[in-house]
């Protein structure tokens, strides 16, 4: 598992090749695997492989989100907010477990962030994807997850990456170096 962690990284350029009927699904099986709090599962999700619609998700806020254009793929993710006070956690480790599964099926991902984002100074990124897809006010974006293959491989990270300077044992800065 550590491998995966090491190996994936943001991808924001994509071949232009669609992801297999499979892979989706895998996906998604990660996402609906994902633990919630009390086992509330208060996030939904919303596949998108329709490049009109894509360029609607590319335009949702000004900076971070134009690389959906061309991706093959999204993954809205939307929390419950009347399900779950912990709806943000909860979408945010769905988020990461989608991540994850994508890097271990040879595809890359790219987390679009939307929860507090604004698609101008009148609309919120949030408001702005609700027009565009239908999705009821009781839910809330937290996230989209762009995938597809990737058009580049980048750097894996090392050893060297490991910020062990943040680690605290027992109490703030009592150090512990492996």
């Amino acid at each position: 598992m550590l491998e995966i962690f090491y190996n994936r990284r943001s991808t924001r350029k994509f071949l232009n090749q669609s992801i297999e009927e499979d892979k989706i699904k895998k996906l998604l099986t990660a996402a609906l695997l994902s633990p919630s709090s009390k086992g509330l599962r208060p996030w939904e999700f919303i596949i998108v492989d329709d490049p009109l619609k894509l360029e609607k998700l590319a335009i949702c806020k000004p900076h971070g989100a134009s690389l959906l254009k061309h991706a093959p793929l999204a993954i809205i993710i939307a929390g419950d907010k009347s399900k779950s006070d912990v709806w943000v956690e909860d979408c945010s480790v769905a988020s990461v477990f989608i991540q994850l599964e994508a890097e271990a099926l040879g595809l890359g991902s790219c987390w679009v962030q939307i929860n507090r984002r604004y698609y101008n100074d009148d609309i919120t990124s949030n408001e702005y994807i609700h027009d565009q897809f239908n999705i009821p006010e009781r839910l809330e974006v937290l996230s989209i997850i762009g995938i597809g293959y990737k058009a580049a491989e980048r750097q894996r990270l090392s050893d060297c990456d490991l910020l062990w300077d943040k680690i605290s044992i027992n109490n703030y800065k009592d150090p512990k170096i492996f």
